[in-house]
């Protein structure tokens, strides 16, 4: 996906489309450095369900695969939509094959992290 960065605010919302492609790429992928690179320490993640997953658990699913196996292969759909970005918070919605989620992401001194998602499977 290219992301023209003209301004500021182009800049953060390139990033923020970043992140959520590590999130779900890496996720895909089964590449749990970019999941980790993607995720902040205190991520809540829920379903409909609504248990909580962390970032802990995120991480290991990756590594282990968990994601490759509910992965579409060729022509991989993952639309990114980045709602908002105010000084150090955003919001963005993922559509991809697989699943839809809502992202609420903040600013750290490692860049744009995940700190609530809320998904659904397509």
């Amino acid at each position: 996906m290219a992301v023209a960065v003209t301004s500021t605010g182009d800049t953060d919302r390139g990033a923020v489309v970043a992140t959520a492609l590590d999130y779900f790429e890496g996720w895909f992928d089964g590449d749990a450095e970019r999941m980790e690179r993607a995720l902040h320490p205190e991520l809540a993640k829920r379903g409909p369900g609504l248990r909580t997953v962390t970032k802990a658990e995120m991480v290991t699913w990756t590594a282990a695969g968990e994601g490759k196996a509910k992965d579409p292969g060729r022509g991989r759909r993952i639309d990114v939509s980045v709602v908002d970005v105010h000084e150090e918070i955003a919001s963005a919605v993922v559509d991809s094959d697989v699943y839809r989620e809502y992202l609420h992401l903040v600013r750290t001194n490692d860049g744009w992290k995940i700190v609530n998602a809320l998904w659904q499977s397509s």
